[in-house]
């Protein structure tokens, strides 16, 4: 008989649980857009059963895609162990578009999908396969827990059923060998191994007292290093970001749209300009933002407006799940109205969070949670959540620079969102891929029944950088 497993949950990991309320569901999200090529049927469906093959073969891979949630006794820890009654068919879907099957109708199914909670009583992702999208089309839509995955990881994830070439992966017409789940320890071994880990906690201090007298020096300079982003970090999460109409309690039903930009363009203008394309992608928002909420009425000259950017902390090569990032906080100048000022301030800005050492500083609360108690973090992270210490989310996953294929059909575009939380109704998440910028804007249905309005300010302002940034200089 195989020896029972169980994987622990991060303190970070268990936040996005703790985070997670009847209106705000913490799962991350997108649209995927295919030709149908190959995989187009006489009828004008897809062969949804060569879309399972590229599924059942990934889950040899990715054994989390298998994996549900038990918590161990008296601590109440949260820990993956194999689900012995995992089905296939319970998470790969299929649905079908009513006719016209316009973009309109896919980002309404979208946000109907994106406003349902994950069951945590089965493995926490889902996947839509949506068949009669125009233009010899089909989408897919896809669903995961937080608690399991950042961007960076969650991409890797997605890679599995994906190949950079249209040729099928040999590998599909093997056999896919029989799963036997792996029998799940007993409740004192779920708890003695929780007990055995905290216990640890002196350990992990007593090597780090020993690391600090063989290199004092190094060590003392981390240290206030560290010290310093905690205090700027603790700084900025007690004093609120101003009030907002996209900052209010969110309702249960959300509203989801995309837009298709291109990379080249994005970087011509960081290239003419200045900064990353992270800044870019900070001052097109800032100004649709400043756009829109002119549009609502709102002065927008004295606003204290804060985007929090998760930041990818993950040590290169490392290709495990779960969440390693460090959430940054940034004004963006919506007060400002020249564009090419706006991207300054944002350089600026980003520049002066690159050197707080704010994320090196929430990388250690976060480890102290892991090895201390981490319902502390969680309860902090709700807490800071109701002080409204940012009014918006904003995430940036590098993609690969080339065309992607499932089972042979070429993907065309992938539209990411990310979770809301309870006093935010709008987060912006961005995918790079192919020479495309694929924004994915998600969002609350009563709070922001004009998202259109936001999707045609952010192509209207980056349209406006580009025209500066290919203008000829002028002379003195």
């Amino acid at each position: 008989m195989a020896d029972s497993h169980c994987e622990r949950l991060s303190a970070l990991d268990q936040s996005f649980l703790e985070l997670e309320s009847h209106n705000a569901h913490m799962h991350v999200a997108s649209i995927s857009l295919y030709e149908a090529g190959p995989l187009a049927t006489p009828g004008g469906g897809i062969a949804i059963d060569r879309i399972r093959a590229v599924f059942e073969h990934a889950l040899t891979l990715v054994p989390r895609y298998r994996q549900k949630l038990v918590w161990s006794p008296v601590f109440h820890h949260p820990l993956w162990i194999d689900d012995r009654h995992f089905n296939l068919n319970y998470h790969l879907r299929h649905t079908h578009l009513p006719k016209p099957g316009d973009e309109r109708q896919l980002k309404r199914l979208a946000g109907r999908l994106f406003s349902q909670a994950l069951d945590r009583g089965k493995p926490l992702w889902e996947t839509t396969v949506v068949e009669g999208v125009e233009g010899n089309r089909f989408a897919v839509i896809s669903k995961m827990h937080h608690c399991m995955l950042d961007g960076a990881s969650g991409s890797e994830l997605s890679g599995t059923t994906m190949r950079p070439t249209p040729e099928l992966d040999p590998e599909l017409e093997k056999p896919v060998p029989k799963w036997v789940p792996r029998p799940t320890p007993s409740p004192s071994k779920l708890f003695f191994g929780e007990l055995a880990h905290r216990a640890q906690a002196p350990l992990v201090a007593f090597g780090a007292l020993r690391r600090a007298a063989t290199h004092p020096w190094q060590t003392t300079n981390a240290l206030l290093d560290v010290t310093g982003g905690l205090r700027e970090a603790l700084i900025t999460g007690m004093r609120p970001a101003s009030p907002t109409p996209l900052n209010i309690d969110i309702g249960p039903h959300r509203r989801f749209d995309y837009l298709d930009t291109d990379l080249g363009m994005v970087k011509h203008v960081k290239a003419a300009l200045g900064g990353t394309i992270n800044d870019v992608v900070l001052a097109v928002l800032s100004g649709a933002l400043r756009r829109f909420l002119r549009q609502r009425g709102l002065g927008v000259e004295k606003l204290d407006f804060r985007a929090m950017i998760p930041v990818n902390v993950r040590v290169r090569g490392d290709t495990s799940l779960g969440n390693q990032v460090a959430m940054l906080v940034a004004r963006l100048p919506l007060d400002e109205r020249e564009p090419c000022e706006r991207l300054a301030r944002v350089i600026t800005e980003t520049r002066a969070l690159k050197g707080s050492h704010q994320a090196d500083a929430i990388r250690v609360i976060e480890e102290i949670g892991d090895w201390t108690s981490p319902a502390l973090l969680a309860q902090s992270t709700r807490v800071a959540a109701r002080t409204r210490p940012f009014n918006i989310v904003v995430t940036n996953v590098p993609g690969p620079p080339m065309r992607l294929y499932m089972a042979g059909a070429a993907m065309l575009g992938a539209y990411p969102a990310v979770p809301l939380y309870q006093n935010q109704a709008l987060g912006v998440a961005l995918f790079s891929y192919a020479g495309h910028l694929c924004w994915g804007f998600h969002a609350d249905w009563d709070a922001v029944p004009d998202l259109h309005n936001v999707v045609e300010a952010v192509a209207g302002e980056l349209t406006t950088l580009a025209e500066i940034a290919a203008a000829p200089l002028q002379p003195h």
